[in-house]
């Protein structure tokens, strides 16, 4: 169903957005665990779920807390290229990453058996999701602003 005068035609797909959120969790905590196993590695650490779930781990006092958060912000920068990769629009950034975020709160909310109440955790997590929505906007819009080949013929330089 096309209308005239658009570019693109807007289907409601609702498998289409279930499928994308459903990888985008996917690339979020497996980005993440990557990232957390790769950084506990150079500290001689060994990884734990309270890394990615316990919000009283994160903060500035341990070394623990510092890699942890480390991790989640380098995890914001992957996830920005699975929304380029995967989602490649621009005006649906901030919706998908929002939504892994919301997700995540649920969990931490379910893993923790109460609601995320450190200042430091809804820090991180605002920063996080700011960063994961502007860079994976600016990816996008980048790619979506680059030119339309018209033809197959070569250019000529006039």
């Amino acid at each position: 169903m096309r209308m005239a005068g658009q570019f693109r035609s807007y289907v409601w797909d609702p498998v289409l957005i279930i499928s994308q959120i459903a990888l985008m969790q996917f690339i979020y905590y497996g980005c993440l665990g990557l990232w957390i196993a790769l950084l506990d590695a150079l500290i001689h650490y060994s990884p734990s779920l309270d890394q990615l779930f316990n919000c009283e781990l994160l903060g500035f006092s341990s070394v623990h807390g510092r890699i942890s958060m480390m991790a989640f912000i380098l995890n914001s920068l992957t996830c920005a290229l699975g929304l380029l990769y995967f989602i490649r629009r621009g005006k649906q950034c901030l919706d998908f990453t929002v939504t892994v975020h919301l997700f995540h709160i649920v969990g931490c909310w379910i893993y923790n058996a109460h609601f995320p109440s450190t200042i430091t955790w809804w820090l991180l997590m605002f920063v996080c999701i700011g960063l994961m929505a502007v860079t994976g906007e600016y990816l996008c819009l980048r790619t979506e602003l680059n030119e339309i080949p018209l033809s197959s013929a070569p250019k000529s330089n006039v």
